[in-house]
């Protein structure tokens, strides 16, 4: 990867952009890839939260995979790569069917080696084959059965255990995320996080204890909405923990398993592999809305963006943390800030990798209430889910026709009912994975049985940019 040219004298002119391959003075770079990370930050602490695993080691993992991204892509995409959330209904759906944190990276590790396949294959082939497998119709199928397959989460775990600062949460997070203009809005969760715990803190302290639910013991008892007892015996500086699984079980998970060996299980990987075509359908957003913003034809580097974000999602789930993918909320800032320049992206990735090395911010983080977690992600997932809908709206896929109508139908009930085939005793399908299995398959056999006339045409994927930042009031001003 070049090293950068600095740009202009080194500071930011009205209405300049900075290429991918500029930099401002570093002063202003640190500045700004400081506000990178806070723009990841609460989503790439959430997920892990939610996936049982240990944020402390998502955030250093996530820095890390960012420096590899970056040397992949040779410094022509600017992109952070933080927790997926794609994958909360992977680990949901394991969980349920027996298995542990291991089980849960093991599966991920190989949508991370699927996804570099896929990579590959695009970048030597191109994207058309990819898209022929996998339509519009279908990728967005799958992506809303992947968010909706999550509602017995929010409703049977989080919401439960404290459901009015569940409530009370869910608002701020509908205030933030539409009722602020700007950069606020683009950290909603983050915030919403935070004011969250505070209200649980407040809650505590007028109302004493609260009688539900308690995720530590994984049982209905008397506690506090706020608990620091781990956050007060954490070290300040320090690696994530590493952990024994042995006495693992799931109705008492620590939520902060740290460094630890993925296992592997067929069945299992066979739930995580369908979120490989909600990453393809991320990342080809992603890379098209950065090479829309820099004017820059990235096509040619698609294929290593996809590659890249595999790799990442590898090496993240080999040593114990969850797996990667860009983040629309960085994309949000490069708009924001017309400052495309990766060096600050490698000063966001070693900001969070300084992050990874505070026991004490990982127990912070563990310690979030339930309620608080609840309300943030009865939003969450529903938007999961409606990003389905919104590249069926794109592709403008059409529902009349029956070749699109039925496949996404039975798949999608498939996927949120959790409707299960059991193939022997040891072996079963269920929910996501059956799912989508149904859906691709369903899709081509009826593709192939249709009449010529009924057979959709057009197989590029379009997805807007995710997340795309827009300054209303510039704009306002412009008119």
């Amino acid at each position: 990867m070049a090293l950068w040219k600095l740009h202009g004298n080194g500071n930011l002119e009205p209405g300049a952009v900075v290429a991918p391959d500029e930099r401002l003075g570093w002063g202003k770079t640190v500045g700004l890839g400081a506000q990178h990370v806070v723009a990841m930050f609460g989503a790439t602490f959430v997920f892990p939260l939610l996936m049982g695993l240990n944020p402390q080691l998502a955030v250093m993992m996530s820095g890390i995979a960012t420096l590899v991204f970056l040397v992949v892509v040779q410094g022509r995409v600017p992109s952070y790569l933080g927790s997926s959330a794609s994958f909360v209904g992977v680990a949901a759906a394991i969980y349920g069917a027996g298995g542990n944190p291991a089980s849960v990276t093991g599966a991920m590790l190989w949508v991370g080696v699927l996804l570099f396949m896929v990579g590959l294959i695009i970048h030597f082939m191109g994207s058309g084959v990819v898209h022929k497998v996998l339509p519009p119709v279908v990728t967005g199928a799958v992506v809303m059965l992947i968010g909706f397959n999550l509602a017995p989460v929010v409703a049977n775990v989080y919401w439960p255990q404290d459901q009015w600062i569940a409530f009370l949460t869910m608002i701020v997070v509908v205030v933030l995320s539409v009722g602020v203009r700007g950069f606020v809005s683009r950290i909603a969760i983050f915030l919403s996080l935070l004011v969250g715990y505070v209200l649980s803190f407040v809650a505590d302290k007028m109302f004493g204890p609260i009688t539900s639910y308690n995720a530590g013991t994984g049982k209905v008892d008397t506690h506090l909405r706020v608990d620091w007892t781990n956050v007060a015996n954490a070290d300040w500086v320090g690696l994530p923990p590493v952990t024994d699984l042995a006495h693992w079980t799931l109705n008492a998970p620590t939520n902060v398993v740290g460094f630890h060996l993925p296992q592997f299980n067929l069945a299992f990987a066979l739930i995580a592999l369908p979120v490989v075509i909600a990453l393809i359908a991320e990342n080809t957003g992603h890379v098209k809305a950065v090479a829309e913003m820099t004017g820059t034809n990235l096509d040619k580097d698609m294929g290593r963006a996809i590659a890249a974000d595999g790799l990442g999602s590898v090496l993240a789930t080999a040593v114990g943390a969850g797996p990667t993918t860009t983040y629309a909320e960085n994309i949000g800032v490069m708009a924001a800030t017309r400052v495309y320049s990766t060096a600050a992206y490698v000063v966001a990735a070693i900001v969070a990798i300084l992050f990874g090395f505070s026991p004490k911010f990982g127990a912070v983080i563990s310690a979030t209430p339930g309620g608080v977690l609840g309300g943030i992600t009865v939003v969450l997932y529903g938007m999961i889910g409606l990003l389905g809908a919104k590249i069926w709206k794109e592709n403008k896929v059409d529902f009349g026709n029956p070749v699109n109508l039925v496949p996404a139908a039975a798949g999608i009930i498939m996927g949120i009912g959790n409707v299960s085939l059991q193939f022997s005793k040891d072996f079963t399908l269920s929910g996501i994975a059956l799912g989508t299995i149904v859906t691709v398959v369903v899709y081509h056999l009826a593709h192939a049985l249709a009449p010529k006339e009924l057979r959709p045409t057009g197989t590029a994927l379009i997805v807007d940019a995710p997340g795309a930042y827009v300054d209303e009031d510039a704009e306002e001003n412009k008119a």
